[in-house]
């Protein structure tokens, strides 16, 4: 059967710019201009022939039609991720790349990052500090740790026993990303993702600094 579908690259930047209402920041993540995410947006709009968005001076918000078609679109995407994870010969890991927060004390976390290594040894963990809700915006962390709550529009923040975890909505109930969750959360055995998983690499690495002014 052949499928009528549009553009993945129009679904794609559809999908950032309602996670960020932003087509700047949508841009950012996908490595292209906003001009280019907005013309991919209104191509998808003219193929639909349904306004997704409404744009304003400074934002966009999404219109009923865009709220129904997203939820779609991510369980498209969520499915094509899964179906690609199963494919992974045995022995290939994927990265999972949290960043914590400056004042956030890692020494804190060790037990509970050795212990998500011993339940997923398929997935690889690399750690980055200082990161925060900047480097997540620029696509340089999956996952950001941080101390103290921070909200932005497009990411969700969910309290741990210490601290709190911030990812992005497309990807926040990812199931590495809820494993990591589940374990940071005292769990004993955090549920075993879809996808290969990890070791654990030793030592942080140091993100470049974020020049973006925008912050929540």
């Amino acid at each position: 059967m052949t499928y009528l579908l549009p553009p993945l690259n129009a679904l794609r930047a559809f999908e950032a710019a309602a996670r960020h209402l932003s087509f700047k920041q949508a841009a950012h993540e996908l490595h292209v201009t906003a001009g280019a995410v907005s013309q991919q947006v209104r191509l998808l709009e003219e193929r639909l022939g349904v306004q997704l968005f409404e744009r304003r001076t400074r934002q966009v918000i999404l219109t009923s039609a865009g709220e129904t078609y997203l939820a779609q679109v991510r369980k498209a995407f969520r499915c094509l991720a899964e179906a690609t994870a199963e494919l992974k010969p045995e022995g290939v890991t994927s990265l999972l790349h949290i960043g914590l927060h400056a004042s956030f004390a890692v020494d804190g976390l060790r037990a509970r990052l050795a212990q998500f290594r011993r339940a997923q040894p398929q997935l690889t963990i690399r750690i980055s500090q200082p990161a925060g809700l900047h480097e997540l915006l620029e696509g340089k962390v999956d996952v950001v740790i941080s101390d103290r709550v921070q909200r932005y529009p497009g990411y969700k923040c969910e309290p741990l026993e210490r601290g709190f975890l911030i990812a992005p909505l497309g990807t926040a109930d990812c199931p590495e990303i809820e494993a990591l969750r589940s374990c940071l959360l005292g769990d004993v055995e955090p549920a075993r993702p879809a996808t290969p998983r990890a070791a654990l690499v030793a030592g942080t690495a140091k993100p470049r600094a974020m020049t973006a002014s925008r912050r929540p």
